[in-house]
């Protein structure tokens, strides 16, 4: 009995001896460094005119509206971009740098010519250096409404899956109570909070349900008409990428992207699986 407790004994302090061992070995060990591009892809709400489906009631002129900015300016800032992206068509950079130009020079006032573009885009730039703003945006004819006109229409019937479309459009975070109660309360939080809550992954995948995949449920008879919708909106994000890898760049630079959340969204699923770019944690800068 007692060749047994110490045989025991022996094989405990062994193993602990082993595993000591073993996580000094992986404490030393060095941590992984890639030469990826750092990209700090923010997902916003339009803060002017949008004809997109969902619209946040936002005073873009409103002094305490530009204090809020300016402070979450700031914040984003810390990250340092060297390129500054923006929802905007190529075809306007000129346009677009003009303007930026002219805060530069006097930017004691924001630029609310551009919405969210730039309000923070132009004021990052400017808190960071930037020297040229890029537009990255395309457009593309969508029908954001075919399901809901489809479900409203008495004499037609969706034939592949009401049940799914019709949860995901009125309890999308029906699994998420955390996230819903959020969500309720939206109008009564202040700016910031609400950027915190547009970047949330399970808001950002809820972004490209509600643009896109929740279409997938939707069609008549044996037609496609949810899907081919949802092709169109995929179609546009994977241009805007596209225009994003057009910008000339290296392994040093920062990329700021600044965009209406469900393009953050497609761009996240993108960026994710690139062997070009990495991601931070935007939350990370929003505190």
């Amino acid at each position: 009995m007692k060749q047994t407790i110490l045989l025991l004994c022996i094989l405990f302090f062994s193993c602990k001896t082993e595993n000591k061992s073993h996580e000094l070995k992986m404490e030393i060990i060095p941590e992984q460094k890639n030469d990826k591009i750092k990209v700090l892809n923010f997902g916003t709400f339009h803060f002017g005119y949008t004809p997109d489906a969902n619209k946040t009631e936002f005073n873009e002129h409103s002094q305490e509206a530009h204090k809020e900015i300016r402070e979450i300016s700031k914040m984003l800032a810390e990250f340092k971009p060297t390129i500054i992206c923006i929802e905007n068509l190529p075809k306007f950079n000129d346009e677009i740098n003009k303007a930026y130009q002219g805060f530069l020079d006097n930017p004691s006032i924001l630029n609310t010519n551009y919405g969210e573009s730039s309000m923070i885009g132009f004021d990052i730039g400017r808190l960071s250096n930037v020297k040229k703003i890029y537009g990255i945006d395309n457009h593309m004819g969508y029908n954001y409404g075919v399901g809901d006109f489809i479900e409203n229409s008495p004499e037609l019937e969706n034939s592949i899956d009401s049940k799914t479309y019709l949860q995901l459009t009125n309890e999308p975070f029906k699994d998420y109570p955390e996230i819903a109660k959020r969500k309720a309360n939206y109008d009564k939080l202040s700016l910031l909070e609400k950027l915190k809550l547009s970047n949330e992954p399970l808001n950002l995948d809820n972004s490209i349900n509600t643009n896109a995949d929740k279409l997938l449920y939707v069609g008549i008879d044996d037609g496609f008409e949810g899907a081919d919708n949802a092709a169109i909106f995929y179609h546009r994000n994977m241009k805007i990428y596209s225009n994003l890898n057009r910008i000339p760049m290296t392994k040093k630079d920062r990329v700021f992207i600044i965009m209406g959340t469900a393009h953050t969204a497609f761009l996240r699923e993108f960026m994710r699986r690139s062997p070009k770019f990495e991601m931070v944690n935007t939350l990370e800068y929003l505190n």
